[in-house]
């Protein structure tokens, strides 16, 4: 069966985590973070009075847990519907070990009173898991991965651009962390220029993180519409080409989002949405990366997705 429970469970998992990373970044945008002063607890106690501050922070902490329990359920059910070996069970296993150092990097958020080493590695941690859950669920879904269409004269290609891709979306969300915990968000208040200037002084040292994130922003604006134009132009597979498609409109949007938060003063709700689009961005290039490694079925066959590699 195509959509098995598994399955099914990697991709509740997988919104669940673009939701989690939203609120993430609503709860630092709208100056929350410490909301609740302790952890585990909110003021001692699991049920605080939800109003202002602690709205946000302690809801982020609940959509954290469920997230675990949700993940709990999927790792659950791997190890009831596959057999011993199966690469999925050692997946979700990892999976698990992630979220955990996640919540872990959380409490330490709190009782260090925000680090931005620390702060960073947390949503690290959280675009880690974003990937896998995504690439558990691609492979879940025999369909997806037999109709993927890819020629082979075209595969190489393919998969060595959608891995830069991953990685290079996956270092750019990781510095962007960086710079919105260590307050560089308007080290350059001006956009397109920075400090009116195409290339700033690099005087202090958030004027250059910011600078590189921007500068890094433009090079993933090139490349993912390079490669979503070669897999459009190569590709017959009508979900890689909507990957491809949306990958597309994706970054356009994440860079204007991000021109958008410099010039309202880094407003909550552009600021937030710059986050989950960076993420939307991270899962669509996973998913393409994954479908790319679907193995060619030879002719009326088609190929069990658990053949296929996350």
């Amino acid at each position: 069966m195509n959509r098995s429970l598994r399955g099914r469970a990697y991709a509740v998992s997988t919104v669940w985590t673009l939701i989690l990373l939203y609120l993430g970044s609503v709860v630092h945008a709208t100056e929350s973070s410490l909301a609740c002063p302790d952890w585990p607890t909110c003021f001692g106690t699991m049920v605080p009075e939800m109003s202002g501050g602690v709205f946000w922070e302690h809801l982020h902490r609940l959509v954290a847990g469920g997230l675990l329990l949700m993940w709990g359920l999927a790792t659950f059910l791997t190890f009831r519907e596959t057999e011993s070996g199966h690469r999925a069970r050692a997946a979700t296993a990892v999976g698990m070990v992630l979220l955990l150092i996640q919540a872990g990097f959380g409490g330490l958020t709190v009782l260090m009173r925000l680090p931005d080493a620390i702060s960073t590695a947390h949503l690290t941690m959280a675009l880690l898991f974003l990937g896998l859950a995504t690439a558990l669920w691609v492979s879940s879904r025999t369909d997806w991965m037999s109709s993927a269409g890819i020629p082979e004269a075209f595969r190489r290609s393919y998969r060595v651009g959608t891995a830069h891709l991953v990685v290079l979306v996956l270092l750019q969300s990781m510095l962007g962390a960086y710079v919105r915990h260590a307050d560089a968000g308007l080290a350059c208040p001006d956009v397109p220029l920075c400090r009116g200037r195409l290339i700033p002084p690099m005087d202090s040292h958030l004027v250059g993180i910011h600078f590189g994130h921007r500068v890094l922003g433009v090079l993933i604006l090139g490349a993912t519409i390079w490669v979503g134009i070669r897999v459009l132009r190569s590709v017959q597979g009508t979900l890689v080409r909507r990957l491809a498609a949306a990958a597309m409109a994706l970054v356009v949007v994440q860079v204007t989002l991000g021109f958008v938060s410099v010039l309202q003063m880094l407003a909550v709700v552009p600021v937030s949405l710059h986050s989950l689009v960076a993420a939307t961005l991270l899962a669509t290039a996973v998913a393409m990366r994954v479908l790319g490694s679907a193995p060619i079925p030879t002719s009326g066959q088609q190929v069990p997705a658990e053949e296929g590699s996350p």
